[in-house]
C-alpha cells in the first residue's frame, strides 16, 4: 500500500501529494521552493504553506526521486 500524504489548498485550488514511500527527506524541494511552501519534519517532505504555493512547478522538477505530484504541473 502506497503511503501518500495530501496537502490541499481550497483558496487558491492547489493539491499536492507526496509518496512517503519515495520520499527521502533530502530536501530539494524546500531548497527550490521559492514560496517556502515546504518544511522537512521527521526527515519526509510536508507542504503546511500550501496557500503561498505559486504553482511554479520547481518542488516537482528538483525532487530526484519523484516523490511529488504536483496537480497543476500535470
Amino acid at each position: 500500500m502506497v503511503d501518500m500524504k495530501k496537502w490541499e489548498s481550497k483558496k487558491i485550488g492547489v493539491i499536492i501529494e507526496v509518496d512517503y514511500e519515495k520520499c527521502k527527506g533530502y530536501g530539494d524541494c524546500v531548497l527550490a521552493c521559492p514560496s517556502s511552501v515546504y518544511e522537512l519534519v521527521d526527515g519526509k517532505t510536508t507542504a503546511p504553506n500550501i496557500d503561498d504555493c505559486i504553482q511554479c512547478c520547481a518542488c516537482q522538477e528538483a525532487c530526484p526521486v519523484n516523490a511529488i505530484k504536483h496537480h497543476s504541473c500535470q
